[in-house]
């Protein structure tokens, strides 16, 4: 049996700082925050990062982090984004400073291997024990206290570093399925820039037409009353916006509902073909078509059903128009305006946006062009999925037996 041991015995620690209260920057150091630890437990970078300039830096030394650094998120960013307890790794000295709401561990070398803690610390063998802590309801958080008493296995030295390799050559393979969908997903947007050009400059000169003159349907649900505790185990699939991805669908969380829930919102029954599409909060914008193992379904609120009339627009290419770029930036600028706080596009707004209408028989071209690239890109993601099982599998037996 491996031994536990709490955090507080394996490294020193540091909270970060709240430099919202000295005010920003445009550009300058950049700030570590919630936004920049990823899911996966990686450092991400995006048009969210936060900077502050160079005196502000040096007056804030004490939180500048050095390579070999181990970060960790005290709260999730939303209800639907949860990285609380996720770890990255600072790459790289004096290019970082600590942030408010971020935990910094500068881990004991000759006790823990910093790859091993890594790993483990974004597993639910951690995880799992240490959001019983958590605090909050839609939003969870920690304090420091709780944080530093979370426990880890620990086996000798040199066996953390084995286990470290075994997964780091797991999730290497992972990495390369992962690349190999990033790629085929980027082949359908250059076909569709190819076949069509930028739908927002419409250089090619396309027909231009009012979303609902080219639907036969605009709609979307609601939640049952009850909300997560009217849901079931099994049933008819309720879609709700964290289940739509831009040109994927998320089972994870899928919902369901009986049949006299489902009777209640029959005015948005989901059919084959049917492209959804999020109209409110964080992933506002996000477009993927139905699939038909999801059948019978609704949605809820949150997301909108878009059909096409087929004689003139194909779900494939709708589809692949709302998530191109600059379609999105456009949807985006219309979904924020007004100064509302929770970004959203209303029925209104989503039928009357234009959409060029390129010839049907090119269009259909496109989808089973399209169609092909999805096949081969089904087939990374079954190997990917095979991968994930590998990783998985592989840590477990690790924290148990040490592999």
């Amino acid at each position: 049996m491996i031994k536990e041991v709490e955090l507080q015995d394996i490294s020193d620690y540091k909270n970060g700082y709240a430099f919202y209260k000295d005010g920003y920057s445009d550009k300058g150091k950049l700030v570590i925050d919630l936004f920049n630890i990823s899911e996966n437990g990686e450092l991400q970078f995006s048009e969210k990062d936060k900077y502050i300039d160079e005196d502000l830096w040096n007056k804030k030394s004490d939180f500048i982090l050095s390579k070999g650094d181990l970060i960790m998120a005290m709260t999730d960013m939303s209800s639907q984004l949860k990285i609380l307890g996720r770890t990255a790794i600072i790459d790289e000295s004096n290019k970082y400073i600590l942030n408010q709401r971020i935990f910094r561990l500068k881990i004991y070398e000759d006790i823990v291997d910093l790859k091993y803690l890594h790993r483990i610390t974004n597993t639910n063998v951690f995880l799992k024990p240490l959001h019983r802590f958590a605090k909050g309801s839609n939003q969870k958080y920690l304090n420091t206290k709780e944080i530093l008493k979370a426990k880890i296995p620990l086996p000798p030295l040199p066996q953390q570093k084995k286990i470290a390799a075994i997964l780091d050559a797991a999730d290497a393979y992972r990495q390369k399925s992962k690349a190999l969908i990033g790629k085929y997903e980027e082949l359908s947007q250059s076909l569709f820039l190819d076949m069509f050009g930028d739908p927002v400059l419409n250089e090619k000169g396309w027909e231009v037409l009012k979303l609902e003159n080219v639907t036969s349907k605009i709609g979307s649900g609601a939640t049952p009353r009850g909300g997560k505790e009217a849901y079931k185990a099994e049933g008819i699939s309720l879609i709700r916006s964290l289940n739509v991805h831009d040109n994927k669908f998320k089972y994870k969380n899928l919902a369901f509902i009986n049949e006299e829930q489902a009777y209640k919102l029959k005015n948005v029954i989901v059919e084959e073909e049917d492209v959804l599409f999020n109209i409110t909060g964080a992933s506002v914008c996000r477009s993927t078509i139905v699939p038909i193992d999801v059948l019978p379904a609704r949605v809820n609120q949150h997301v909108s059903i878009l059909r096409p009339i087929k004689s003139v627009l194909s779900s494939s290419f709708l589809n692949h128009f709302l998530i191109s770029e600059n379609v999105k930036r456009k949807l985006l600028g219309v979904g924020s305006g007004g100064g509302a706080v929770m970004e959203a596009i209303t029925k209104d707004q989503l039928q009357s946006f234009n959409v060029t209408i390129p010839p049907i028989d090119l269009q259909n071209q496109f989808a089973t062009r399209i169609q092909a690239i999805e096949a081969q890109k089904a087939q990374a993601q079954a190997s990917l999925a095979q991968a994930d099982d590998l990783f998985n599998s592989l840590l477990q037996k690790s924290f148990r037996s040490g592999l």
